[in-house]
């Protein structure tokens, strides 16, 4: 039972990070006014990290289940606190006003449960 819920946990983390980058590009730095130019190329570049990371930690955990049991912990590990930490960030700032800390927070769950 444990392999189903670390795959879900991945494929929702994959697919919040795929709408995080997609609304970052086209609802906020498209049409933000941030000068220098270069600011705002540094400040994307940066946003997309996060969903690279996101995403690379989905993968992981979707993969988990094939891997020994100690790449699986640590993979859960990791991915646990990048998601709780961006969960925590999010909800910090916006006053737990934005989904994304719970959607993030159940992706840590479901992987916690899947270990």
């Amino acid at each position: 039972m444990s392999d189903p819920l670390l795959q879900i946990a991945g494929g929702l983390a994959v697919a919040i990070s795929l709408i995080h980058g997609v609304l970052g590009e086209t609802k906020i730095f498209a049409k933000a006014k941030i000068e220098p130019a270069w600011i705002k190329l540094m400040l994307r570049f940066i946003w997309q990290c996060s969903t690279l990371a996101w995403i690379s930690c989905g993968v992981l955990l979707i993969a988990a289940p094939y891997l020994g049991a100690p790449a699986r912990g640590w993979i859960v590990a990791i991915s646990v606190i990048n998601f709780l930490y961006a969960a925590a960030g999010n909800a910090w700032a916006t006053r737990f006003r934005h989904i994304g800390w719970v959607a993030m927070t159940l992706a840590s769950g479901l992987a916690l449960a899947g270990l």
